[in-house]
């Protein structure tokens, strides 16, 4: 299994660097063939890049799914839970909290992803408004965008750490290990379909908008290109999916495996501080 690992590495870094050709072709103004060329294999990049990350959203899903094995058998042995049955209600309830889990936390990121944006555009005014910028005589300040972005994208990334990290510990501590092993499948089944769902239409979206701006999407004879209001349709399209196929989806990867992980070295410490749990059926024993 491991022999596949250049593969997927391989297809995984040809979309990005196809797309950082394009863009530095662009930038240097060269002829127009050196762009089609390097949108052609961009198309394609994107096409691989998914098959990349599906190949990275099967390998979480079989790692969640070993260590939620591993979760269930050191709870059974501490006496924390004696099975899991879909048909508890904790259990079941819990699948469903658990499948909800990844729309929070892909909401959370895409939201990070449309402030750090903003934050790049407001830079990037701040620096056009110097005419020397714009005239060719100054260069322009490369490290304030890098800050910026750099700063952006670990500052955004705390809440939906926070969510990732806390929510097994919180749900083990107040509740016991039933709750957490049903929050555990809900956030791996819903996690994997939404994060292979987001790769594929975020590419494409961006693809649909390079085949516009290739000129090949014709209406009644007229060539629909750039400036009609397909290829502004396409472009809003594009921006969505970018988040989604290069941020949302692929993130989604770490919440199905970190979440199993804590459970998994938490798992005795659910089993010892129950404290809803334990008040719980005091109470039911007391009634």
């Amino acid at each position: 299994m491991l022999s596949t690992l250049c593969v997927g590495l391989a297809i995984d870094a040809y979309g990005p660097i196809c797309d950082n050709a394009g863009g530095i072709a662009e930038m240097a103004s060269v002829g127009d063939e050196v762009r089609e060329i390097t949108d052609a294999l961009d198309a394609a990049g994107n096409t691989t890049a998914a098959i990349g990350k599906g190949f990275a959203i099967g390998s979480a899903a079989l790692v969640a799914l070993s260590l939620y094995g591993a979760f269930i058998t050191r709870a059974i042995q501490s006496k924390g839970i004696r099975d899991v049955k879909v048909t508890d209600g904790w259990v079941f309830g819990s699948m469903l909290i658990g499948a909800m889990l990844p729309y929070w936390f892909s909401a959370m990121t895409m939201k990070s992803v449309g402030l750090a944006a903003d934050l790049m555009v407001k830079e990037v005014r701040r620096q056009f408004a110097d005419g020397k910028i714009m005239d060719g005589t100054k260069e322009p300040d490369y490290e304030a965008c890098i800050t910026v972005s750099t700063t952006a994208s670990l500052k955004e990334m705390v809440l939906p750490g926070c969510l990732v990290i806390f929510t097994p510990i919180i749900c083990g501590i107040f509740f016991g290990n039933r709750i957490v092993a049903g929050i555990l499948p809900g956030a791996l089944i819903s996690g994997v379909q939404l994060a292979i769902s987001m790769s594929n239409t975020g590419g494409a979206w961006d693809n649909t908008k390079k085949y516009i701006e290739a000129g090949k999407l014709v209406k009644d004879g007229i060539i629909l290109g750039k400036g009609s209001e397909e290829h502004k349709a396409a472009v809003i399209g594009d921006t969505i999916g970018d988040p989604l196929k290069d941020t949302s989806g692929p993130s989604l990867n770490i919440l199905i495996k970190l979440m199993a992980i804590i459970s998994l070295v938490f798992c005795n410490g659910f089993t010892q501080t129950s404290l809803l749990g334990n008040a719980l059926n005091i109470t039911i024993k007391e009634t």
